[in-house]
């Protein structure tokens, strides 16, 4: 029975470092809309979307896979000679996980500036409109006064 919990939590892993990759492409994907003034919004939008989704997967994995392992520990730590391989892979896939989510932080810091910086320039635009908007309802006031 370990032996098939121990395969599953390795699916597990190697399963979150594809939602990882997934989240990588969504963060590019995100700059890029970003970064492109003609970008719709709705497309920024649906990217959010799909990331939320991603995130559901991987707690949802890292809840599967600490039951799995709450019930494998002990065998674990009392056989390490006979699962040595089998947790060498899962201590590799955990390193390529933590480099994914390190990188994924990164890109998350660098979009949140972007999204600061695109909210700022949407304000400006629209305190822009605005002051535009009064002068022309000004000079139109002034007019019917002829």
């Amino acid at each position: 029975m370990p032996d098939t919990y121990i395969a599953i939590m390795l699916q597990s892993l190697k399963k979150k470092e594809q939602v990882l990759d997934e989240i990588i492409r969504l963060d590019d994907r995100q700059k890029d809309t970003l970064t492109d003034p003609e970008c719709p919004f709705d497309v920024f939008d649906e990217t959010v979307e799909a990331k939320s989704a991603c995130i559901d997967q991987l707690n949802q994995l890292d809840s599967g896979f600490e039951k799995l392992y709450a019930q494998v520990a002990e065998e674990l730590d009392q056989n390490r000679e006979d699962y040595a391989k089998e947790i060498r892979d899962m201590q590799q896939c955990i390193r390529r996980v933590t480099d994914k989510s390190v990188k994924i932080q990164a890109q998350e810091a660098r979009n949140k500036e972007l999204m600061r910086e695109k909210f700022a320039t949407i304000h400006r635009q629209a305190k822009a409109v605005r002051k535009n908007s009064r002068a022309i309802t000004g000079y139109y006031n002034s007019m019917k006064e002829w």
